[in-house]
């Protein structure tokens, strides 16, 4: 007897469907087709023990299963459902009736209950583009799921529940959210806030101007000075995500496999801060599984490295190219992705090894030699990606130890909402351009032209600083973000 179910295999950011069929004749072999990895092909194993723990017993024939279409390559758990559905099916025990109207997806414990899988906001995606009347996950990841509008999801607790539902035997409520309620409710709640900064004026002005503007930034400064504290109040500033935004973010984590149990909608701008010993390919993403990488996961928000000198040199230069296109495709012998990579740069760096070089309070121990090798581990173009390097000095005592907060974020975050608002305004009609830090090259000669006092201005610190083509296009485009501001 022939069955089939529906599921979904995920390349990227896309979910393709995958029709799994099941014939079942006389005999005692098992056969498994379709380009399926290691966790696809054990799923035989976690399935007969599941039917065993919930009353049903394995059916002894000859099964053979094939993931139509047979050259995508299968990976992960989340095949076990449809499996155990379509065995059941093949043996007489569920109805087919439901079947053509189902995908579903979900890993097996050995007790038959539904463990939460990767990838389902894509999945749930492909699902309603198939015109599936419905979907069929564990109960974790129905709230992620039920994002997706005109498509029923069911949040299953066991394999018995699955196989209730699909006999007639139950009936359950399909999960539903309120995406919009949920996407505003959470967006204004922050644990840092500028309000604990005392003094560096300064500094905060200028990650107001990153802010409003999307540009790259570098604070150069000694321990101590509030580099990193700073830093991690940037999204408190930045504008609220967009709703379109916030699909494509959560889209990004869910794929990742990062998304928080129960978790529906991001609604914050992420924050990524990898150590400082990660890999190229933890920074740019395509583990064997093709997963997105940090700069993939920090897309609409900060991407924001410590103490940049200790990066990897390797490392580093991989960003150099992403942070020019905003999209990162990554080419393995198996399989080509492209993640979409749009964030916020943000570094901070000490002046030299001992941290002091410069500070009037105290004195730097490094001879020039420790201070040249400590400067060249960044190269010039990784430093030219920057907009504002920013210097950073010590807190004095007596701004320290005022008991007045400084001012929080909620009104420098005004600020820069009222001059994105105007850029979205000016670049309206071109696509995939909402900040001044994303303008091209044409765009600058339209929108950021200065005039003949500043453009001598200009001229003058191009030559004397021997500043390069990129430098004066991001001068402009800075310069054009605190004409927005003001």
């Amino acid at each position: 007897m022939l069955v089939k179910t529906y599921c979904a295999a995920m390349m990227g950011l896309e979910a393709t469907t995958i029709t799994i069929e099941v014939n079942m004749t006389r005999g005692m072999m098992f056969h498994l087709s379709g380009l399926a990895d290691t966790a696809v092909k054990e799923s035989y194993d976690r399935i007969r023990a599941a039917m065993s723990n919930i009353g049903f017993k394995p059916p002894t024939a000859d099964l053979t299963i094939n993931l139509s279409p047979a050259d995508i390559r299968k990976e992960g758990s989340g095949y076990d459902l449809p499996f155990a559905v379509g065995i059941l099916a093949a043996h007489g025990k569920v109805s087919e009736n439901l079947l053509p109207d189902y995908m579903m997806i979900g890993e097996l414990g050995l007790d038959g209950k539904l463990k939460p899988v990767s990838g389902i906001l894509s999945v749930a995606i492909r699902a309603r583009k198939e015109k599936f009347k419905g979907l069929i996950v564990p109960k974790e990841n129905a709230s992620e799921a039920a994002i997706v509008d005109d498509l029923t999801i069911l949040g299953m607790d066991n394999l018995g529940d699955v196989i209730g539902f699909l006999n007639g035997n139950k009936t359950y409520e399909p999960t539903i959210i309120d995406t919009r309620k949920e996407f505003y409710e959470h967006q204004y709640n922050f644990d840092l806030d500028f309000a604990d900064v005392r003094g560096q004026e300064n500094v905060k002005r200028a990650l107001e101007v990153a802010a409003a503007g999307s540009h790259n930034i570098i604070l150069i400064g000694p321990p101590g000075s509030g580099k990193s504290m700073m830093a991690k109040r940037l999204p408190s500033i930045l504008p609220p995500l967009s709703l379109d935004e916030s699909l494509e973010t959560t889209q990004i984590h869910s794929v990742a496999g990062i998304l928080s149990s129960g978790t529906s909608l991001i609604t914050q701008r992420p924050f990524r801060s990898p150590h400082h010993t990660v890999s190229q390919v933890a920074l740019t993403g395509g583990t064997n599984k093709a997963q997105p990488g940090e700069v993939s996961l920090a897309h609409n928000g900060v991407l924001f490295l410590d103490e940049l000198p200790e990066f990897s040199r390797v490392a580093l230069e991989v960003l150099r190219q992403p942070l020019e296109d905003r999209k990162i495709t990554i080419s393995r012998a198996k399989y080509t992705v492209e993640y979409p990579c749009s964030f916020m740069f943000v570094a901070s760096m000490n002046p030299c090894p001992c941290g002091y070089y410069g500070d009037p309070t105290h004195h730097c121990v490094c001879s020039p030699g420790q201070i040249q090798r400590y400067l060249s581990r960044i190269s010039g173009p990784m430093m030219d990606r920057f907009d504002l390097h920013i210097e950073v000095a010590s807190v004095p005592f007596q701004q320290l130890s005022q008991m007045k907060p400084g001012e929080p974020s909620a009104s420098i975050r005004e600020r820069v909402i009222k001059a994105r608002q105007i850029q979205e305004k000016r670049y309206n009609a071109y696509k995939g351009i909402y900040c001044n830090a994303q303008m091209t090259e044409r765009m600058l000669h339209e929108f950021a032209e200065p005039d003949a006092p500043s453009l001598n201005m200009l001229r003058t610190a191009m030559e004397r600083l021997s500043l390069s083509a990129r430098a004066y296009s991001r001068i402009l485009k800075v310069a054009r973000t605190i004409a927005d501001l003001d």
